[in-house]
C-alpha cells in the first residue's frame, strides 16, 4: 500500500465500519433474530481488522487525527438506538434516581412497594407496554392493566459497588427531565473517548505506537457494550488505564496515585482487580508493593463508607447470589469453565483455574516489567478470560484497553468469542457448545501467534543459518 494513499484508504475503511456498525446497533434481532444479528457482528468485526491493516501505513504524522476522527464516528454510532442487546442501563437508571430521592440504592429491589412513588411509565410500563421481551411483571391491584419493568432482575437489589453509584448520581442529577436512557449513553461515549485519550497519552509518553490505540477505538465492542449498552464497565476501564499509566512511572508519588485510580476502579465493578498483579510486575521490595496497594485498597474500602452510613441493609446487593446464578460456584450448572471441562471433571475445574491463574501472577510478579505493568495485566486478564469463558460480552472491554496499550492484537479473539457467546450462542440453543469452540479457536490464535512472536535462538557464529 502506497503510504499516500493509506490516509484515504483507512478513511474509506473505517467509514464502512461506521456505517456496518449503524446498522447492526440499529437492527433490533437479539430476541427476534440473533443469527442475523451475529452476521451483522462478524462483518464489523472484520471491517475492523481492514481498517486497523490500513492504518499500518499511514505516515506517523497523521495517525492521531485518524485515530480521534474514527474513535469520534465510531462511539456515535452507539447513540443511534436504545439498548439493543442489554437492560443493565435501566437498572443504573433507577439506582441515580432512588439515590437523588435520598434513598440508599442498597436497601431497596426495584419491585418494593416503598420507593414506588418513584416510579414512571419508561421504567415501570404498564398495559400493552408489557408485551417486550425485555419486561418483569411485578405486582398490581386487581382490575387494573399488567404493571412491568424494564429492569431486570427487579426482586433483587443492586449489585453495583459506590463509584459506580456515583456515577448514575451524577448523571441522574444532570440529566433533563423525560432524556431516559440517553444521558447513561452519552456519558458512556464520552467516557470511552477518555480512554482513547488516555491510552494516546500514554503510548506516547511511553514511546509506544500510537496506531495502538485503535484497538480500543475503532473495536466494535465499545460503541455496543460501552456506548449503546451504556454499560458502567467502561468507567472501571478509564480508572484502570489511567491507574497502569501512573504505576509504569518511577516515582512514588506516581505510582501512589495509580494505587488510588486502580481502587477506584475495583471500586466501580471489582473486575479491575484482575490488573493488579500487573500493576505489581517486577516489583522486588515489599515498601514498592505497599505504594500502590495501600492506596488501592484504603480507596476502594473508603468508598463504601457513604453508602454503609446510608444504608440498612448489606451494601455488597445481589453479589453472593449472582457469583451463584452464574455457576462460578458450580461449573456444572452453566456455560462456565467450558474449557477446563473439555479434560477435566466438573469438580475439578474451579481448582484448576485457581492453581493456573496463581502461577500466571506469579509469573508477571517475577517477570513481568515494571515499566509496562499492562503487559503484566493483559496476560493474567486474557487467561482468567479463556478458563472462565465468561458469557457476557461487556466484560471483555477491559481486556480490548489492555490490547491497545500492549499491542499484542491475538488477544482481540477473547472479546470475539464472548459476543459469540452472547449473541451467536442463542442461534444453537446452548451457549456451552458455542463457548467451547469460540473460546478454543481463542486460546489457540493467542498460542500460535505467541510462538511465532517468540523471538528465535541467535545462530552461534560460524553456523549456517537455516533456510526459511
Amino acid at each position: 500500500m502506497n503510504p499516500r494513499t493509506a490516509p484515504a484508504l483507512t478513511a474509506f475503511a473505517t467509514l464502512a465500519l461506521v456505517a456496518a456498525l449503524g446498522c447492526a446497533i440499529r437492527y433490533d434481532g437479539y430476541v427476534t433474530d440473533p443469527a442475523a444479528l451475529s452476521w451483522w457482528y462478524a462483518g464489523c468485526w472484520v471491517l475492523f481488522a481492514g481498517a486497523l491493516l490500513a492504518l499500518r501505513r499511514v505516515p506517523a504524522r497523521r495517525v492521531v487525527p485518524l485515530v480521534l476522527a474514527g474513535a469520534l464516528a465510531v462511539a456515535a454510532t452507539g447513540l443511534v438506538a436504545a439498548p439493543r442487546t442489554s437492560t443493565d442501563s435501566y437498572r443504573y437508571a433507577w439506582d441515580g434516581r432512588v439515590q437523588a430521592a435520598g434513598i440508599s440504592p442498597y436497601d431497596h429491589a426495584p419491585r418494593d412497594p416503598e420507593p414506588a412513588r418513584l416510579r414512571d411509565p419508561w421504567l415501570f410500563p404498564t398495559g400493552a407496554a408489557c408485551a417486550g421481551p425485555d419486561r418483569a411483571a411485578i405486582p398490581h391491584p386487581a382490575g387494573t392493566p399488567a404493571h412491568c419493568t424494564r429492569i431486570n432482575r427487579p426482586t433483587v437489589h443492586t449489585i453495583y459497588p459506590p463509584v459506580a453509584e456515583a456515577y448514575f448520581l451524577v448523571v441522574d442529577l444532570l440529566s433533563p427531565e423525560g432524556a431516559r436512557h440517553k444521558p447513561l449513553q452519552i456519558g458512556a461515549g464520552v467516557l470511552s473517548l477518555g480512554v482513547t485519550g488516555a491510552l494516546l497519552l500514554i503510548l506516547r509518553r511511553r514511546g509506544g505506537d500510537p496506531r495502538q490505540a485503535a484497538y480500543w477505538a475503532w473495536c466494535p465492542a465499545v460503541p455496543v457494550e460501552a456506548v449503546n449498552n451504556a454499560h458502567v464497565d467502561v468507567l472501571g476501564v478509564l480508572l484502570a488505564v489511567a491507574g497502569l499509566g501512573f504505576v509504569a512511572a518511577r516515582e512514588p508519588g506516581r505510582r501512589a496515585a495509580g494505587g488510588l485510580l486502580l481502587g477506584a476502579a475495583v471500586a466501580t465493578k471489582l473486575m479491575p482487580a484482575i490488573v493488579l498483579p500487573g500493576a505489581l510486575a517486577g516489583v522486588r521490595r515489599v515498601r514498592d508493593a505497599a505504594v500502590v496497594l495501600l492506596p488501592a485498597t484504603a480507596f476502594a474500602v473508603l468508598a463504601y463508607v457513604p453508602y454503609v452510613l446510608l444504608s440498612h441493609g448489606s451494601v455488597f446487593g445481589y453479589l453472593g447470589g449472582y457469583v451463584e446464578e452464574e455457576g462460578y460456584e458450580d461449573p456444572s450448572s452453566g456455560s462456565r469453565y467450558v474449557l477446563l471441562r473439555l479434560v477435566l471433571p466438573d469438580d475439578w475445574a474451579l481448582p484448576v483455574l485457581l492453581v493456573v491463574l496463581a502461577g500466571v501472577c506469579l509469573y508477571v510478579l517475577r517477570r513481568g516489567d515494571p515499566r509496562r505493568p499492562w503487559s503484566g495485566a493483559l496476560l493474567v486478564t486474557g487467561w482468567a478470560f479463556i478458563l472462565l469463558t465468561p458469557g457476557y460480552s461487556w466484560y471483555a472491554l477491559l481486556l480490548v484497553a489492555l490490547v491497545a496499550l500492549d499491542g499484542r492484537w491475538e488477544w482481540l479473539g477473547v472479546p470475539v468469542a464472548g459476543a459469540a457467546v452472547y449473541v451467536t450462542g442463542q442461534v444453537f440453543g446452548s451457549r456451552e457448545t458455542v463457548g467451547g469452540l469460540a473460546y478454543g479457536l481463542a486460546a489457540l490464535l493467542v498460542v500460535t501467534v505467541t510462538a511465532l512472536r517468540r523471538p528465535r535462538t541467535p545462530t552461534p557464529t560460524g553456523a549456517t543459518a537455516p533456510a526459511v
